[in-house]
């Protein structure tokens, strides 16, 4: 298995054992009487989920297992594929970070979310750019 191909996947497994934890702890916000607060963190805690856990995994799998694209190239660009990765992981880590302090009088903070965004959509970008070529018939 390629090294970027296990970087995706064990990151999704960090990522998915995040979700979890928050999805355990926004459960039990109302039951230990925790911070109503915490419930700011629901959107991040479904980006970790499908960006984390379910896209990056299905990225790693797809730059390892699709068919090859070339024998000089057999995964596309790798310094692409890279680049894909440090997009989606910087993009869903700022996500994260603003997502729950983007509302009202958190100006700064959208601003961080939409960039957060731009950079998960640049992400997805690169990965169809890099894939595309892989998809193919006999």
């Amino acid at each position: 298995m390629p090294l970027l191909a296990r970087f995706y996947i064990r990151t999704s497994f960090l990522y998915l054992a995040l979700a979890l934890l928050a999805g355990a702890v926004l459960a039990a916000v109302s039951v230990l009487d925790l911070p109503a607060s915490l419930r700011t963190f629901t959107p991040s805690s479904l980006h970790l989920f499908a960006v984390g856990w379910v896209t990056q995994l299905i990225f790693g799998v797809v730059y390892w297992m699709f068919p090859t694209a070339s024998r000089e190239r057999p995964r596309g660009s790798e310094p692409l594929a890279w680049a894909t990765f440090l997009l989606l992981n910087l993009g869903l880590i700022l996500r994260v970070i603003a997502e729950p302090r983007a509302g009202p009088g958190g100006e700064a903070w959208g601003t961080v979310l939409l960039i957060s965004a731009l950079l998960q959509w640049l992400a997805g970008l690169a990965f169809v750019a890099n894939s595309w070529g892989r998809v193919r018939g006999r």
